[in-house]
């Protein structure tokens, strides 16, 4: 079976590759996107590779790879009053929202930033260079996988 390729956005202060590091793995819950959603439980596998990317600091970038390591499951923060991503809407029997589990593979020693992603011509159609592009799951081509483990100077993948 073919493998395929990810990238997760996430805000640092929230969460980041050096907490990841630490638990080595994590729930992917409080996405609250439809495509987002669906990328989840459509399209990732266990074993798929993950790009972990760090927005909305300076500078944006990828900070390593994870794993897949468990197949889309219901996100238990939508049950959650007291959970920012508490959604009243969803039932425990009829879940609205979905969430992967990622396992640490690597933190890169040499992030690779959003500026040098546009500045390589061979990944000019990665979702995550288009315009208005702000899903925080999206799919990866693996020519684009392989370019940026070469960039983060990867060991594993």
């Amino acid at each position: 079976m073919a493998r395929n390729y990810w990238l997760v956005k996430t805000e640092p202060d929230c969460y980041n590759i050096d907490q990841l590091v630490r638990d080595k793995r994590t729930g992917w819950g409080g996405v609250r996107n439809y495509q987002a959603r669906n990328f989840m439980r459509d399209g990732m596998k266990v074993g798929d590779g993950v790009l972990f990317y760090h927005s909305s600091c300076e500078p944006p970038h990828v900070a390593g790879i994870a794993r897949v390591s468990k197949p889309a499951h219901p996100d238990p923060t939508q049950f959650d009053p007291k959970d920012d991503h508490y959604d009243p809407k969803s039932q425990k029997d009829d879940p609205q929202w979905m969430q992967v589990e990622l396992e640490f593979v690597e933190k890169f020693a040499d992030p690779v930033s959003l500026d040098e992603l546009r500045s390589e011509p061979a990944l000019a159609k990665m979702r995550l260079l288009q315009r208005g592009n702000r899903l925080s799951v999206m799919p990866v081509e693996a020519s684009e996988w392989e370019l940026v483990l070469k960039l983060g100077g990867a060991k594993k993948g």
